[in-house]
């Protein structure tokens, strides 16, 4: 499935203005931008944009979502279940709103208020985003992005993403190479202060997880061999030798 983003807003029923700003924001990009700037999504986009609007249901602000969907261990099928309990609390409470609202059109005049509260709700979505805040919101690493591109612009997000792809792109034209080739390694450097520069302190450390989490998860997988195929592992590979160099 390949959607231009007015097909993906008609489908959705999220307007092309908000995807737009969702883009903007990083929190859905689009899976392909053409050389003239129209975007088209791909059914792993709208999987997450199915996510968001499953939060965004559920009142989660736009930044919480962000976080739980780009938490290294982020599970579709715990989100669903949690998101399930979630939405079946709030069709319990409106089904008891939609009887006292029935009720006092039948003239009861039942002065009933215990049908508006939300503390159930609020008290399981609260422990949620702490089960979140718990697993990755306390490394400096997530401090420190929030704060740096909680004031990026939308053109320095369009800087950053830049930024990115050519370095990925650098990657792809050395698949099939040795991961141990100094050029290589020589990009491995560059793509780590990329990311101390753009987002957190990007140690040796760090980077070494990034570097296995790239082939363990296939969504880092899929988009980095949008590059072209094997990207994900040369760099993988590539970083694995850089840091082990360093201790």
């Amino acid at each position: 499935m390949r959607l231009s983003i007015s097909e993906a807003a008609n489908l959705s029923g999220v307007s092309v203005r908000t995807l737009h700003y969702y883009h903007e924001i990083g929190l859905l990009s689009p899976s392909e931008t053409s050389e003239t700037g129209y975007r088209f999504y791909d059914e792993r986009e709208l999987e997450r944009l199915q996510q968001i609007l499953f939060y965004r249901e559920l009142d989660f602000p736009l930044k919480e979502i962000s976080r739980i969907l780009n938490a290294t261990d982020y599970k579709k099928e715990e989100a669903l279940q949690k998101q399930n309990e979630l939405l079946l609390l709030k069709r319990k409470r409106l089904d008891k709103l939609i009887r006292l609202l029935q009720d006092n059109m039948k003239g009861a005049g039942t002065m009933s208020f215990e049908e508006f509260d939300m503390e159930e709700i609020d008290q399981i979505r609260e422990k949620y985003k702490d089960e979140v805040q718990e697993k990755w919101g306390k490394t400096d690493a997530f401090a420190q992005s929030n704060k740096k591109t909680g004031a990026y612009t939308k053109e320095d997000w369009k800087s950053v993403k830049n930024k990115s792809d050519k370095i990925m792109q650098k990657f792809a034209q050395k698949v099939g190479s040795n991961p141990a080739d100094s050029d290589i390694q020589h990009l491995v450097k560059e793509w780590q202060d990329f990311i101390t520069d753009s987002y957190y302190d990007c140690t040796n450390e760090i980077l070494a997880g990034l570097g296995k989490m790239y082939i363990a998860d296939e969504r880092f997988t899929e988009n980095m061999d949008k590059f072209g195929t094997g990207t994900a592992r040369l760099m993988s590979e590539a970083i694995d030798i850089y840091c082990r160099n360093k201790n």
